[in-house]
């Protein structure tokens, strides 16, 4: 078993894959806040590409880790001195492992928030990328940005001792102010429609409670582009990590699996540099809202579909469910009924092709991704991913049986038990309080009325709740794969059907 750290790279198996850049001269110009599977597998990818071209010695990254629950990662990051095993599993069994060396510093705030605040501040970083989940940005429906957040209310009042996101990014931009330095572009690389513009609210929101010139200076001179990510990225649990080990033969605290596939589609507005990424893979458009627009609405959205019907039907794999002909036939028609019919082809991005490709894609045995990573974050998921889609479907009188049927399985899965009765933990991190009464309600009604969740078109359709109602009762009664097969919507639900 190979040793993975600096001094062994050069003593690696000739199986993995290296950048073919002198990593000794690689200095950071990114700073990446949430280093996770999805960062590593992707945005870093094309980074280290990039780092392979010359003069693109100076756009190196410094990972930045903020949670508790990061300090594994933080421990593998610290040993290995940065570097990582990727491994990348086509749908025909085959695979390429390559070793990731673009990290070339790594923080983890909790041990020590002035560091971090200092490598933001320095003007050698030029970008600070985030991968922060979706509900990390902390912003309702309506767009506003909640000041109340514990973590907020701390950063406010204790500026020079952060300890989220939005307190060192804007503390390290007033830095930076006051110091001369060029500010940072903020990338946000989270799937959010529009991602870039939902990080510029949520800091600016944050700045003008600490100090509204500093709002107004990140409003004028700090770029934020939107962009579209893509590469299913499962977490690597244990049995995933010792697989990975035989398969490369490298002593790997934190390997990444993930696809072969892989795509970003970006806006060109970096006011302070950025790497040649363009040049390695990278889509730069004028606007990305389209893309981002048919990735969230199609692959986002079908994984939410899939998840928590799935889950309660005994299955964990989401390979599993797509060889089910039952599930795939389920999102085979919300691709082609629901979430596709609004969607027009792009540059890049054919629509019919890309569904079946979707499809595709989450039958790769290969990668096995688990039906519980797609479970977390559903009260924060549904709102972005599917509203809009089922706002449409409601305003044209299309059929909705599916997705009252996955509603229905989504208030089942939060009473905490499949349907053997087996307990699951329920994974809501942005969204666990606003659940709460749903959780602990014995009224299917309770969910139905969360606007928060469900938006205010669904409650106000007599047609969805009486259906939803009547789905969640069959669920308890027959079981989701039963209820799921009796789903008709010429009879459930006429084309005509309006509030």
């Amino acid at each position: 078993m190979h040793t993975l750290d600096q001094a062994h790279l050069s003593r690696l198996p000739s199986s993995i894959v290296r950048p073919g850049y002198d990593r000794t001269r690689v200095r950071a110009g990114i700073a990446h806040i949430g280093v996770g599977g999805f960062h590593r597998a992707h945005q870093a990818i094309y980074t280290d590409r990039a780092l392979a071209r010359p003069g693109q010695e100076g756009w190196g990254i410094c990972g930045i880790n903020l949670l508790p629950q990061d300090a594994a990662m933080a421990a593998a990051m610290k040993t290995q001195d940065g570097l990582y095993t990727v491994s990348e599993m086509a749908p025909d069994g085959s695979h390429v492992s390559r070793v990731i060396e673009c990290m070339v510093e790594y923080l983890y705030a909790p041990e020590n928030p002035e560091a971090v605040l200092a490598k933001l501040s320095h003007p050698d970083i030029r970008i600070v990328s985030l991968t922060i989940t979706e509900g990390g940005y902390l912003l309702d429906q309506h767009g506003t940005f909640n000041l109340q957040n514990p973590t907020v209310a701390h950063d406010l009042a204790n500026p020079g001792s952060p300890q989220g996101v939005f307190g060192f990014l804007v503390g390290a931009l007033a830095r930076r102010r006051k110091a001369g330095v060029k500010p940072f572009t903020v990338m946000s690389c989270d799937n959010l429609r529009h991602n870039g513009a939902q990080a510029r609210r949520a800091v600016v929101a944050f700045a003008k409670a600490r100090d509204p010139e500093l709002a107004a200076w990140i409003e004028r001179e700090v770029a934020f582009p939107n962009g579209m990510v893509d590469r299913i990225t499962p977490a690597t649990d244990d049995v995933a990590r010792q697989k990975l080990r035989e398969l490369t033969q490298v002593d790997d605290a934190a390997p990444v699996i993930c696809e072969d596939f892989i795509q970003w589609v970006l806006e060109d507005d970096f006011r302070n540099g950025r790497p040649e990424w363009d040049a390695v893979g990278v889509m730069f458009t004028k606007d990305v809202s389209p893309y981002e627009e048919a990735k969230i609405r199609l692959l986002n959205a079908t994984h939410t579909m899939l998840s928590y019907p799935a889950y309660l039907a005994g299955l964990r794999k989401v390979d599993d469910a797509l060889h089910d002909p039952l599930f795939f036939s389920y999102l085979r028609g919300f691709l082609d009924h629901d979430a596709g019919v609004w969607l027009k082809s792009l540059p890049g991005l054919e629509i019919p092709s890309y569904k079946d490709k979707l499809l595709e894609r989450f039958g790769n045995r290969a990668v096995g991704d688990q039906l519980a990573r797609l479970c977390m974050d559903g009260g924060s998921k549904i709102p972005g991913f599917l509203l809009p889609t089922v706002h449409a479907i409601l305003e044209n009188g299309r059929p909705y049986h599916r997705i009252a049927f996955f509603l229905a399985a989504y208030d089942r899965y939060l009473k905490g038990t499949d349907e053997k009765g087996q307990l699951h933990t329920i994974n809501e991190p942005n969204a666990r309080q606003l659940l709460e009464p749903v959780m602990q309600s014995s009224s299917p009604m309770t969910l139905i009325q969360l606007k928060e969740v469900v938006g205010s078109k669904i409650p106000a359709h007599q047609g969805f709740v009486d259906l939803y109602l009547k789905l969640r009762k069959q669920i308890d009664e027959q079981g989701v794969v039963a209820t799921l097969k009796s789903l008709d919507p010429a009879k459930e639900t006429p084309p005509s059907a309006r509030a």
